[in-house]
């Protein structure tokens, strides 16, 4: 591994006969990757990122949902602990 800067590092991998790589360590840890997780590579002008699949899902839901709860007049906390409350009392 060679250090960048604080949030940036370098390192390398080889690639096996069937396209497997380790990823290593650093990397693992950096990206908050644990034995049976899952990534997602997103390719694009001939560059590729490794991103940790659950957080990009995250980020994707969250984009997808900006400004949709003040269409609905969810607009601070209160308000949604307040449908949340007025929903259970329903259930």
């Amino acid at each position: 591994m060679i250090a960048v800067t604080p949030n940036k590092f370098i390192d390398n991998a080889q690639i096996k006969s069937k396209g497997q790589v380790t990823i290593p360590k650093d990397v693992r840890k950096a990206l908050g990757l644990y034995d049976g997780g899952r990534v997602t590579f997103i390719v694009e002008n001939g560059s590729a990122r490794m991103v940790n699949s659950a957080v990009y899902a995250m980020e994707i839901l969250n984009k997808e949902m900006q400004g949709e709860g003040a269409k609905v007049g969810l607009n601070t906390e209160d308000d949604i602990m307040a449908m949340v409350k007025e929903m259970r009392q329903e259930g």
